[in-house]
């Protein structure tokens, strides 16, 4: 009923920048938290940031200072600005959402992952 769709991954330079979207779409009432998460390859998954729907944020240490999540609420959709790129940035980064959908119920879907790699 809700799909999540992430785009923006691609190979960049440490030192670069990548801005990362994930689009909702579907029977969509209301979206509250959203959030980005990472895995790189044999690492546990990690949550990155997250948004409310007031715009509040939080970052997990490693990124503070270098990501900067945003949403439009309007458009249904998150994103991720990264600068400051370093090489143990490289993962797979997914989206997630909490959403109310127009039948209100809730659902928490995940987007299909973008990769993200940086390179030295």
């Amino acid at each position: 009923q809700v799909q999540l769709v992430e785009s923006g991954g691609g190979l960049v330079q440490a030192g670069g920048s990548l801005r990362l979207s994930c689009a909702a779409s579907g029977s969509i009432f209301r979206i509250d938290l959203m959030n980005w998460y990472r895995q790189a390859p044999g690492k546990q998954r990690e949550l990155v940031a997250t948004i409310t729907s007031g715009g509040s944020t939080n970052y997990a240490g490693s990124v503070k200072g270098r990501f900067t999540i945003s949403r439009d609420n309007a458009k249904n959709t998150v994103y991720l600005q990264m600068s400051s790129l370093k090489l143990e940035d490289t993962a797979v980064y997914s989206c997630t959402a909490r959403v109310l959908t127009g039948g209100m119920r809730y659902l928490e879907p995940w987007g299909q992952g973008t990769l993200v790699t940086v390179s030295s």
